[in-house]
């Protein structure tokens, strides 16, 4: 099963994929929020992605934070352009930790969703 991968942003929104088993996820791209919905629409169906996961933003005290509403909100607008399964996944610390693994200059957002998809494909492999 093939999976696209979301870290959203009110600026940029870092788009990861799968491989075709579902295992490993690697940064794909980043959008502009204006456009995201028929951009990912496009990548879906040209990947022949199954699913899609967004990284869930909560604070350190688990509670959810102020970006929470805005990624449920693009949520639906995502799921009324595109009949996938749309699945939460918390993102914390996943910029912190692809900074660590993406030494280059500028934006990984990319990397972070990369990483939000990685963390719901372990999670499923061991359930």
């Amino acid at each position: 099963m093939k999976y696209l991968g979301i870290d959203y942003g009110t600026k940029r929104i870092g788009i990861a994929i799968s491989d075709d088993n579902g295992e490993f996820a690697f940064p794909k791209a980043i959008i502009a929020p204006q456009n995201a919905v028929t951009e990912i629409a496009d990548l879906c169906q040209k990947e022949r992605i199954e699913a899609i996961v967004i990284g869930k933003s909560v604070a350190s005290n688990g509670e959810d934070n102020e970006i929470v509403p805005m990624t449920e909100r693009f949520k639906e607008k995502l799921a009324l352009a595109i009949q996938l399964p749309i699945f939460f996944q918390q993102e914390s610390f996943s910029t912190v930790e692809a900074h660590r693994y993406q030494t280059a200059a500028g934006s990984r957002d990319d990397s972070a969703a990369a990483i939000i998809l990685q963390r719901f494909l372990d999670t499923k492999r061991v359930q």
